[in-house]
């Protein structure tokens, strides 16, 4: 689950876990697709817990698991076991046409297939589907909740519908809106169409990866493969031989001195983004994975623009034991912490 995700679920009561794949941290895995949920712990959890799973989520591709596609066949394994259980399969679809083009370069079967195809299949799998659509939309503002008529989902759930559109109509406008302009959603009829385009995926994914070969050259520590829409480094090895500690917020500091020094805005999704403070107790949970991503806009940079990245990146890199530890001066134990807290420098 993505953060904001997360914390749509969890504020209605609902505990979101993360199932991923052991490729996503396995360094000698070669799998294009790190992104998979691992289908054992799935059905394991499912099989255990069914009564008290209202829903199952797929991210695509997989933001929180740095950016790393999902394949055809995990989506449909995944549909399978939703099926044998009686939990409705959700997608969240924010990146779905960059998903579709990994399934056509790097999965058997899908070579020759255009990509409306694939997100055809792709969505046949599921119940429903949300989105940001200032990812794959290429709009301003917005997003959606779509589900499937005759759905596993409406079956289970009949007066959801209704209940919604009431809350919808009350909070934000009538659906055929839904609290969006025309010219926002005239943007993402346009958007929606171009991101399945070739064309546009092979540039905007294949900048991507040039941001992270460059790295990679300088010795920076990347995730591998690179994903389709950023570059995501791990902090745990860029650190790893000095003396920056899991609490003492790494990749917070990374991305303020990046920010400060060279005028870059990177985002820590890591030890602070996905960790949890227990003020009683005084403990802080870290997350398996710790990450700075560097999202690259849509349709906005140019090679140089690629290079003053990852030419700051490797300064940083090469003189990283005189980056300081950060302090938490604000928010630590709120939810969605990292949109809201406020730091210093350790002196």
């Amino acid at each position: 689950h993505f953060d904001t995700t997360r914390a749509n679920i969890e504020a209605n009561g609902i505990n979101a876990l993360d199932l991923f794949s052991s490729e996503l941290k396995d360094e000698g895995s070669k799998s294009y697709f790190k992104g998979n949920m691992d289908t054992l712990k799935f059905e394991k959890l499912l099989k255990e817990h069914k009564n008290n799973i209202p829903i199952a989520y797929l991210t695509i591709t997989n933001n929180t698991g740095g950016g790393q596609p999902v394949s055809m066949e995990n989506i449909r394994a995944v549909s399978e076991i939703s099926k044998k259980y009686g939990v409705p399969l959700f997608f969240d679809a924010c990146r779905f046409a960059e998903n579709a083009w990994f399934i056509k370069q790097y999965e058997s079967g899908y070579k020759n297939k255009k990509i409306e195809e694939i997100v055809r299949e792709m969505f046949s799998y599921v119940d429903g589907f949300t989105i940001s659509f200032k990812k794959d939309g290429l709009a301003n503002m917005g997003g959606g909740l779509f589900i499937k008529k005759g759905s596993g989902f409406m079956k289970k759930y009949p007066e959801f519908l209704d209940s919604l559109v009431n809350y919808q109509i009350i909070k934000e406008g009538h659906p055929t809106y839904g609290g969006l302009s025309g010219r926002d959603i005239m943007t993402l009829v346009v958007g929606l169409k171009t991101v399945t385009k070739e064309e546009y995926l092979k540039h905007r994914i294949t900048q991507v990866q040039s941001l992270g070969l460059k790295m990679q050259k300088s010795g920076v520590p990347v995730l591998t493969p690179i994903g389709g829409h950023a570059v995501y480094l791990d902090i745990n090895k860029f650190f790893s031989d000095t003396k920056m500690k899991p609490g003492d917020f790494g990749g917070i500091a990374l991305t303020a001195v990046l920010l400060a020094a060279y005028g870059h805005r990177a985002c820590e999704l890591g030890c602070f983004a996905f960790g949890k403070y227990d003020k009683i107790k005084n403990i802080e949970t870290f997350p398996e994975i710790n990450f700075v991503r560097f999202a690259i806009p849509r349709l906005r940079y140019e090679t140089q623009d690629i290079d003053a990245v990852a030419e700051a990146i490797k300064v940083l890199y090469d003189n990283r034991n005189d980056i300081p530890a950060v302090e938490v001066t604000y928010g630590r134990e709120l939810s969605l912490r990292h949109f809201k807290a406020k730091f210093r420098f350790r002196k």
